[in-house]
């Protein structure tokens, strides 16, 4: 499976192309309340831009903390959002470490999915889908070298 990563945000420019299509391409809204990424300032325009999405935890522990199983964990990490199933309690948004859900005014959550509709809409080719497997093996891979 893969997952969205954001290699290169020192080339964003702050325009939310990549909301916008997931709103709009993914849930037929077009609303910032709606988006499964959103982008952030870092601390002002010259210090650049922050991508904030679903990092794809496995196991995930806002799919643990959902009381209805509305959150259905993904194959190599992340989740599905079940929509019919889900209260709109909100009890998911708390436990994810990197703030990647939102919750709009109806209580309904939104998360990366990791379809990659944002993708082409990214005028400086900020993000990509990259295999999840890949990912993690470089990672561990890379923590066991500096370990030694």
């Amino acid at each position: 499976m893969k997952i969205l990563i954001t290699p290169r945000m020192d080339r964003c420019i702050g325009c939310h192309s990549c909301s916008l299509a997931c709103a709009r391409l993914l849930h037929h809204r077009l609303s910032w309340d709606t988006a499964g990424i959103r982008i952030h300032s870092s601390g002002g325009l010259t210090t650049g831009f922050t991508a904030v999405h679903c990092l794809a935890c496995d196991p995930p522990p806002c799919a643990g903390a959902c009381p209805v199983g509305a959150l259905v964990p993904r194959k190599d990490g992340g989740v599905t959002v079940k929509k019919k199933l889900c209260n709109r309690c909100g009890s998911c948004a708390p436990v994810c470490p990197v703030e990647a859900i939102f919750i709009d005014q109806e209580g309904e959550p939104f998360v990366c999915l990791h379809c990659g509709l944002c993708v082409p809409f990214c005028p400086h080719d900020c993000l990509e889908l990259a295999e999840a497997n890949s990912l993690r093996l470089s990672s561990s891979s890379n923590s066991t070298e500096s370990a030694s």
